[in-house]
């Protein structure tokens, strides 16, 4: 273990749950003594990257700007907590090689239950042809292959998903354990075998 900051890298489908698991991890870490931040990507579209529309080109320029954010927090010992649909395998696994101490959370979720869930209409209004960009409908979303945490976000419960991951965190060294882990030695085996099959230790 050392004071060297990490960073945690949700990605899925609009509504699929990042924001939500990235405040709880938040909550969860703090409470532990870290010091985290949450960059969440519609967050910084809005506050700091208004001109950046969804191309490839624009959505890469906006991942670039958080990695490069994720790599300063993580230099002066700050976990950074990514929220960001981030659609595209090579710009992911590029963000991995450049920020380095990074895992991957994929919150994966039906589409016909991120379109009930959605409140604000985006999935309904895209499927209609209204607007454009929308991953998962009229443009792509590619799955990753080697996530360090998989979180099924329309079965598994938010609390479910940040135990799973802060085990994971203690598992690869990024964590000390915790003395009251809310996970049994059953479920760290599981964790571990998994995490050994992707090459991960």
């Amino acid at each position: 273990m050392d004071d060297q900051g990490f960073t945690v890298w949700f990605t899925g489908l609009s509504g699929s749950g990042k924001s939500t698991l990235a405040a709880l991890l938040r909550e969860n870490l703090s409470a532990r003594g870290n010091a985290c931040e949450v960059l969440d990507s519609g967050r910084i579209r809005q506050e700091i990257n208004r001109s950046l529309g969804f191309t490839r080109e624009e959505i890469e320029a906006n991942l670039k700007r958080i990695a490069y954010d994720c790599k300063l927090l993580n230099r002066n010992g700050v976990i950074a907590i990514v929220a960001a649909v981030s659609p595209y395998r090579d710009m992911r696994d590029a963000i991995r090689r450049d920020v380095g101490r990074l895992i991957e959370v994929y919150c994966r979720c039906p589409l016909e239950i991120l379109v009930k869930r959605d409140q604000a209409g985006l999935f309904e209004r895209a499927q209609r042809g209204e607007i454009a960009h929308v991953a998962g409908v009229n443009a792509p979303y590619e799955e990753p292959f080697k996530p360090e945490v998989f979180i099924n976000s329309d079965t598994d419960t938010p609390e479910q998903g940040v135990t799973r991951i802060v085990s994971t965190l203690e598992i690869l060294g990024y964590l000390p354990k915790h003395r009251s882990a809310e996970y049994t030695a059953g479920e760290e085996e599981i964790i571990k075998a998994r995490l050994q099959d992707l090459g991960y230790i």
